[in-house]
């Protein structure tokens, strides 16, 4: 079965793209393995089939490169997004885990609507947990995250604690792990271990993940100066003639910055996180798979 694809990227978290909006298209894992594989057949960190679906612009069929399907992937949803763009501002691209809206900067970005960060799920415990010495927080965008806040990225045993993590008893499937350094309030850098993956250049859900436990541990220390106080007020008065105009309220991006590239991520005035970043096309190509 011979089959074209698209190789793409963004920030450097890689996938085989195939157009399976006739469904003509039927994946095993061992073939998305093989697909996967950077030494035996195309490599990526994973597979992306686009398809039909009555209501919106396409489906997201996200595959792992462990075979495994998975409920969302922000990388890849930008790259779903350059590939079917045709002019539009604004796209409505459907995943397992829900419809994600999409705008089509002029600037050749995307900024996907990534809907509101879910702090209890059955995926991970409800609070906080102390593994492997580090404090985990969790959070679901999609797809299940623990996140930990270290003093230096460089001195964390990172290809130790990853697969550690991944596969802790606590987690019935796996999770995803973000490892964060805080350089300032508007920068945060990170390392990910992905779930059925390992370590990766970037990953959206992930920067989204970091972006909402950031949130939740400044909203939860409660204190605030003066000075903060005060320019909160002047920026909830903003919001208030905003929103009479009929604009959407969004608050101002902070940089997530990650091995392969930054991510920039805010939120709007629903608690939902947008992510905004690049989405690259490399090569088309075929491929004979048995």
């Amino acid at each position: 079965m011979k089959l074209s694809f698209t190789k793409m990227h963004g920030l450097g978290n890689d996938f085989v793209v195939f157009d399976n909006r006739d469904g003509k298209i039927a994946l095993e894992k061992e073939q998305i393995i093989f697909l996967c594989d950077r030494q035996k057949g195309v490599g990526a960190d994973g597979v992306i089939l686009i398809e039909q679906d009555r209501g919106f612009d396409a489906f997201m069929n996200y595959y792992n490169n462990d075979g495994e399907k998975a409920g969302m992937c922000g990388n890849g949803i930008r790259c779903v997004a350059k590939y079917i763009f045709a002019g539009e501002k604004f796209l409505r691209i459907n995943t397992l885990s829900g419809m994600k809206e999409i705008v089509c900067k002029e600037n050749g970005d995307f900024s996907v609507n990534m809907g509101a960060p879910i702090f209890k799920h059955n995926d991970f415990p409800k609070e906080q947990k102390n593994i492997e010495g580090l404090d985990f927080s969790f959070v679901s965008m999609g797809n299940p995250h623990a996140v930990t806040f270290v003093d230096d990225l460089n001195k964390i045993n990172f290809l130790d604690l990853g697969p550690k993590i991944e596969n802790n008893v606590l987690f019935p499937n796996k999770i995803n792990v973000e490892f964060v350094q805080k350089i300032s309030d508007q920068k945060l850098k990170m390392k990910v271990w992905e779930r059925g993956c390992g370590p990766t250049l970037a990953c959206g859900t992930g920067a989204c993940a970091v972006y909402g436990i950031f949130l939740k541990d400044i909203k939860s220390k409660g204190a605030e100066t003066l000075e903060e106080i005060e320019n909160k007020k002047n920026r909830e008065a903003e919001d208030r003639k905003k929103r009479e105009e009929g604009e959407n309220i969004e608050m101002e991006e902070i940089e997530v910055e990650l091995p392969g590239g930054s991510l920039y991520i805010s939120k709007n005035e629903k608690g939902e996180i947008l992510m905004r970043g690049p989405a690259v096309s490399v090569f088309e190509g075929e491929i004979d798979l048995a």
